[in-house]
């Protein structure tokens, strides 16, 4: 009798251990839960900050060294000036009202104020568009993007350009070309956003029609309004130091990869893809450059190598997220051959001093990035969407979706409309509050080092 007394005070403690065991096991599942996302919101914050550092480095010393080696010895410091400048103006402007105006909630041509000067831009995340990381990483991650985009546009116009008109056209083509466009296209409730309530969905991975088409046009835009410098075409004026570019273009292929794979916003195999379509891409880029080069000129040469790999960059920027990875070598490849016979030949044709070929490389590399998403990418939209938010293995090489293509080119054209109008509306406003866009005659000759600055990059008596 004791034992079946015992054995039916078990039978009836049981449900209560059962219970008792039921919730110790959630609540330790709940700890695990819990830990697995503070891991990873700690390990794609820490891939993101390193994105955005890289993403900074490609606009000094990367692009600086790029373009101050392109231009003559008198006009060095003048022209690294030009990409310094902009990591601090850029960077004010947009911690003010930048950023809000691009991602914060407006209508589908431009954000509000609702994060202006980061009100409310904290350690936790903004879920509708990097739900793992603090809302500052976000922020600042786009910020280089701002940074850089200005700096392009720069090679347009480098050696004759006053400093003050600089500023203010730069400062004025943010607010009328990039916010609205990075809004249109990346912003919640923006006219292209293909994932937050766009009407029409345009693929833009890490910013082949938001920066590249924009700068690109824009540079083509500057170089037109400030015309080429004093004696082009007739005079020589060779780069001064192809080693220096050489070394920024290095810096450039690097930090892209902050660029693009950074894109993905989180460290997880989106960003591997993105990261090995990258580095395809700028390979393919420099050696299609380098066999238009032998053919057309009989010899390759070190600036059509690093030309080339950074316009297979600035090609395959827009669909690297959204395609295989070895798709990324015929995104380069096709802004290689087509980006050097813009440079080499229809720049020759037309006349235009766009002294460092930021329209030749940016504008048409973005332009045929926008096209070839659309060729490659869309007939798995919904596969993409899912890939974004790392719930898909890397796409493959699809067959073109002829209404995603017009979508594509849609965004394209509409980018370029901005690019054209907010550039010139930009320099009339810089050449109306800054007594005109260039510098006189004798400062050209002189060079900005000199007649700007009161410096020489290189003191040839020393």
């Amino acid at each position: 009798m004791k034992l079946v007394r015992l054995m039916a005070a078990a039978c009836a403690a049981l449900p209560l251990l059962n219970a008792q065991s039921q919730a110790a096991l959630e609540a330790e599942i709940a700890k695990l839960k819990t830990a697995v996302a503070a891991a990873q919101t700690s390990g794609d914050n820490a891939w993101m900050l390193t994105a955005a550092a890289l993403v900074l480095m490609m606009t000094g010393p990367g692009l600086a060294l790029f373009y101050c080696g392109l231009v003559r010895r008198k006009n060095v410091l003048g022209t690294m000036m030009h990409s310094f400048i902009m990591m601090a103006v850029i960077t004010l402007l947009w911690a003010a009202v930048g950023y809000s105006l691009v991602f914060g909630s407006g209508n589908p041509v431009i954000g509000s104020f609702e994060f202006a000067f980061l009100k409310g831009v904290g350690s936790a995340p903004n879920t509708d568009y990097a739900p793992t990381i603090p809302h500052l990483t976000f922020m600042v991650y786009q910020m280089m993007f701002a940074v850089i985009s200005p700096a392009l546009i720069t090679g347009a116009y480098a050696e004759r350009v006053k400093f003050n008109a600089l500023l203010v056209y730069s400062i004025g083509w943010a607010f009328l070309v990039y916010f609205p466009v990075a809004h249109m296209v990346w912003g919640k409730g923006g006219y292209f956003n293909a994932y937050l309530g766009g009407a029409i969905p345009v693929f833009d991975f890490a910013g082949g029609t938001v920066v590249h088409i924009t700068t690109g046009i824009s540079a083509l835009v500057c170089a037109l309004v400030i015309g080429p410098r004093n004696g082009y075409p007739n005079e020589p004026m060779k780069p001064h130091s192809l080693v220096l570019s050489f070394t920024g273009a290095c810096l450039l292929w690097v930090g892209w990869f902050g660029f693009n794979a950074g894109s993905a916003l989180a460290a997880n195999g989106l960003a591997s893809s993105a990261f090995v379509t990258t580095h395809l891409g700028s390979a393919a880029g420099a050696l299609g450059w380098l066999i238009a080069e032998k053919i057309k000129m009989g010899r390759p040469s070190a600036l059509g190598a690093i030309s080339g790999s950074v316009a297979g960059l600035a090609t395959v920027t827009q669909g690297a997220g959204f395609v295989s990875p070895f798709a990324g070598a015929v995104y380069g490849l096709a802004g290689g051959l087509i980006c050097f016979y813009m440079v080499a030949i229809v720049k020759n044709k037309f006349g235009y001093d766009d002294s460092l070929d930021a329209f030749g490389v940016h504008g048409i590399g973005g332009i045929i990035g926008a096209t070839l998403t659309g060729v490659f990418a869309t007939n798995v939209v919904n596969d993409a969407l899912k890939l974004a938010n790392g719930q898909a293995a890397p796409l493959g090489l699809v067959d073109g979706n002829s209404a995603q293509i017009g979508n594509q080119l849609i965004g394209a054209v509409v980018a370029i409309a901005f690019a054209v109008i907010g550039s010139y509306i930009a320099l009339m406003i810089a050449k109306i509050t800054c007594g005109g866009l260039r510098l006189d005659a004798r400062e050209e000759s002189q060079g900005m080092d000199l007649a700007i600055h009161g410096e020489e990059g290189y003191n040839l008596e020393a």
